[in-house]
């Protein structure tokens, strides 16, 4: 089986750096893939806090995942440091694709890469909203 390999640093516009905990390691010995989508979430979502557009406790627009996906190239453990590169794949009226690469600390070669697609809705209907021009901004810059 050909796959495709992933993605240089370059393709990412954002980074975030996580510390890998004890409790990430699984029972053989690396970090548990359900740690990744864990890290894709702080990821993106700590970006557009530090860009001003995400109010976590009273912002008006909210983000609802749909899809997700990971692919995985290598493994990390406790007590690596993990740095996770963050771009837009693309943004529609309500939706934003976000890619996430996970590497090692100071790797060039991703660890896994990661996507998820967030819905933005109303936090009160839940129902879609078209992203505001400071989101669109904003995320455009991660493009």
């Amino acid at each position: 089986m050909t796959r495709e390999p992933p993605r240089a640093r370059a393709h990412y516009r954002a980074w975030r750096t996580i510390p890998t905990r004890w409790a990430d390691n699984d029972v053989y010995g690396h970090v548990n893939n359900v740690v990744y989508y864990g890290w894709f979430d702080t990821a993106v979502n700590a970006e557009l806090v530090a860009r001003g557009v995400l109010d976590i406790a009273g912002g008006r627009t909210i983000g609802l995942v749909v899809e997700t996906g990971c692919r995985y190239f290598a493994p990390l453990a406790f007590p690596q440091v993990v740095e996770a590169g963050v771009r837009v794949a693309h943004i529609g009226t309500s939706s934003v694709r976000y890619e996430v690469g996970i590497f090692a600390e100071g790797s060039d070669a991703a660890a896994a890469e990661g996507h998820f697609v967030h819905v933005y809705v109303d936090r009160e209907t839940r129902r879609p909203v078209p992203l505001p021009l400071d989101w669109r901004e904003a995320l455009g810059a991660l493009a």
